[in-house]
């Protein structure tokens, strides 16, 4: 096994260590890109998620970015390397020259120059992408886009299980809200009313349940 194997072994352990652990959205979309670029050393990574009207691409965690490349405006879904989105692992030799790259310009000014770009997929669906970035021309390997693919897969269930976990949470504190107001309106009942007279009387002097 070479060391680069090892790098992508320990980065996918990595990787599930870190989805396994952490419950906030933030820190499992940031997680993966910097584990992602330490472990392959490129310039940097970024996980896209796809908007819900699949319109657009959001950057949602970048790392070895710069904030101005990485806020420069949404992604169009069909203009930004659409072949990902179509399920489909895209390599991009130079970026500059290249017709699927949405702002070559912006690209050459952060000192970008290959990209790879692999679709994140939930149940068959697509639901983002994860790029990685090079400074110098690159022709990525089969076993990096394995080790990338392998992340994204990771990434896309690691996304609906946090999604699930909220909606179980949303449900639950809905619930305890509705038994709050149940509770509530209950308290004017005849029965209800009867029943705090009778257990305040059960503690009365003399009462039934004095001694």
């Amino acid at each position: 096994m070479t060391e680069k194997e090892v790098n992508y072994l320990k980065a996918l352990y990595s990787v599930a260590e870190d989805l396994n652990t952490e419950r906030e959205p933030d820190g499992v979309l940031q997680s993966i890109p910097e584990d992602v670029t330490e472990a392959m050393g490129v310039k940097g990574c970024s996980l896209i998620l796809l908007s819900s009207d699949k319109k657009t691409l959001l950057h949602t965690g970048t790392y070895g970015l710069s904030e101005d490349y990485v806020g420069k405006g949404p992604l169009l879904a069909q203009k930004s390397i659409s072949d990902a989105l179509l399920g489909k692992v895209v390599t991009i030799l130079d970026s500059k020259s290249d017709s699927r790259v949405q702002f070559p310009e912006l690209k050459e000014g952060e000192g970008i120059t290959s990209i790879l770009s692999v679709p994140m997929k939930l149940r068959g669906e697509i639901i983002g992408v994860v790029r990685v970035y090079t400074a110098e021309k690159h022709e990525f390997t089969e076993d990096e886009v394995y080790f990338v693919q392998a992340v994204a897969n990771l990434g896309a269930i690691a996304l609906e299980n946090i999604r699930l976990l909220e909606t179980v949470k949303k449900d639950y504190d809905q619930l305890r809200q509705e038994m709050l107001e149940w509770r509530t309106s209950m308290s004017g009942t005849p029965r209800s009313m009867w029943f705090m007279r009778h257990s305040r009387d059960q503690h009365l002097p003399g009462g039934p349940g004095s001694k």
